[in-house]
């Protein structure tokens, strides 16, 4: 649960964006918005405008307190409805004058809803009979399963019935990158084997190619917390919706055994393994500016295993997506399926204030230093000691390559080359590196992580290095 307040008018619209993305990841956030004086509404007041109209879209509730009294329920409501399944954000806000006036205090104790009490879903029969006669299942879980907290009820699944598991958004780290459950690399084969996929707590979206991603014969069993918000694109053979641990541990329990799945097991930990392997050549890669998996293969070296990684950029933070292990819930963030750049920093603020002791490392490209990156100030004047570690190539390479592959030329996706953002970083009063090749990085990372201050490393990357994207975005 968070909270965020909102100056009036302005405060409001440059949180839009972030609503938005609270909203496209369930992330359940109340925000208290300020607003002009309800004695000289309509009158002109500063930053007067009605933010309810434009906000409601985005937010799971959106009221203004109609006077001091109501401030504490609305709060309340406000506080229990982010929580109620499906999670969202919510919005509140309360009128100038209303904030300093006096009204008695609320009564009552506030009680909130725990995901971890919430009961099984009903129809678990029918899922369980489909999971009992499968020879290759699979799991695909998402942002859904983590808020739920049902990681524990997942592992227990996976281990005792033998099913390969996946993971995207807030989900990574629910089963550790370690576990012999777990894999990545072969998601594409076990996807479109699977003869029963349990999609856990994520949308058939363009993630999954809109349903595309499982096999034409792949029966799907649906689990979240509640219904989704738009048909699924494609027909799914059950649907479980309740407390998504509950639901879990009693599929595990009327499924029983299942059946021999070794076989299934190790035709994709060999595809794992070989997919791995083929990526040890970019992970060596000595080229200078480097490649972005050489710098992904040095900083996992450096982070601990409970680190929080945070993901703010385009190809950059794709090849991180796709090499950094997680082994921990909530050690990776990214802005999720609204894709906003500029959020980085604010996640890792957040991140090493609630969690001081562990390692915060903030992942970043060039471009969306450009939209966030003064708030290293910020940083700076807490004494918030992140580290940034950026992928500098110079251009807007999710534009540019595209741009230049449909039409052989791009517009507006240059940067400045070998821009010294680190020095900016140093002026703010951080710590600051500059890296150009290889050999330079690893040092660079520890002595930023050792500097004990917000810092950056500028790693300047090849330009001509694109990720090699095959999902349908649209």
């Amino acid at each position: 649960m968070g909270v965020a307040a909102l100056t009036a008018g302005p405060g409001v619209t440059n949180g839009m964006s972030a609503l938005a993305s609270a909203q496209a990841n369930g992330s359940p956030v109340v925000v208290l918005g300020g607003r002009a004086p309800a004695m000289r509404w309509g009158m002109g007041s500063l930053q007067e405008i009605d933010h309810v109209p434009f906000v409601a879209p985005l937010v799971k509730s959106a009221r203004t307190a109609g006077s001091p009294g109501e401030i504490p329920g609305l709060v309340d409501e406000a506080l229990r409805v982010a929580l109620e399944p499906p999670t969202g954000p919510t919005f509140v806000d309360f009128p100038l004058d209303y904030v300093f006036s006096e009204a008695p205090v609320a009564e009552g104790a506030l009680s909130l809803p725990d995901p971890l009490s919430a009961p099984a879903a009903e129809g678990v029969e029918q899922a369980a009979e489909l999971l009992r006669g499968a020879g290759r299942p699979v799991v695909m879980a998402g942002t859904g399963l983590y808020w739920a907290r049902a990681e524990d009820a997942l592992r227990r699944l996976c281990e005792e019935l033998s099913i390969p598991v996946f993971l995207n958004g807030l989900a990574r780290g629910c089963v550790p990158a370690d576990h012999p459950q777990f894999f990545s690399r072969a998601r594409s084969s076990a996807l479109k084997g699977a003869d029963v996929a349990l999609v856990i707590g994520v949308p058939m979206d363009f993630r999954l190619g809109f349903g595309a991603s499982f096999g034409d014969e792949t029966q799907i069993v649906s689990i979240g917390s509640a219904p989704p918000p738009r048909p699924h694109p494609r027909p799914v053979a059950a649907e479980l919706y309740g407390g998504v641990a509950a639901t879990l541990d009693a599929l595990r329990e009327t499924a029983g055994g299942g059946g021999v799945r070794g076989e299934w097991n190790r035709r994709l930990r060999t595809i794992e393994n070989e997919k791995r392997a083929a990526e040890q050549e970019e992970l060596r890669d000595d080229r200078a500016p480097l490649h972005p998996m050489r710098v992904y293969h040095e900083l996992q070296a450096v982070l601990e295993r409970d680190a929080i990684v945070i993901g703010d950029g385009g190809d950059f933070v794709s090849y991180a997506g796709r090499v950094i292990d997680t082994h921990e819930p909530g050690c990776w963030m990214d802005p999720g399926p609204f894709g906003c750049l500029g959020s980085g920093p604010g996640f890792a603020l957040a991140a090493k204030l609630a969690r001081p002791d562990r390692q915060v490392c903030l992942l970043l490209g060039d471009g969306a230093f450009g939209f966030a990156g003064m708030e290293f100030d910020t940083l700076v004047r807490h004494g918030v000691p992140v580290v940034g570690v950026m992928g500098n190539n110079g251009i807007w390479g999710l534009e540019k390559h595209p741009m230049e592959f449909l039409y052989g030329y791009s517009v507006a996706a240059e940067l400045q080359p070998e821009l010294r953002y680190d020095r900016v970083v140093e002026a703010l009063g951080g710590h600051g590196e500059l890296v150009s090749r290889p050999d330079e990085l690893r040092p660079a990372l520890e002595r930023a992580f050792a500097s004990g201050k917000p810092a950056l490393v500028n790693v300047l990357t090849d330009p001509s290095v694109a990720y090699p994207r095959r999902s349908n975005l649209a």
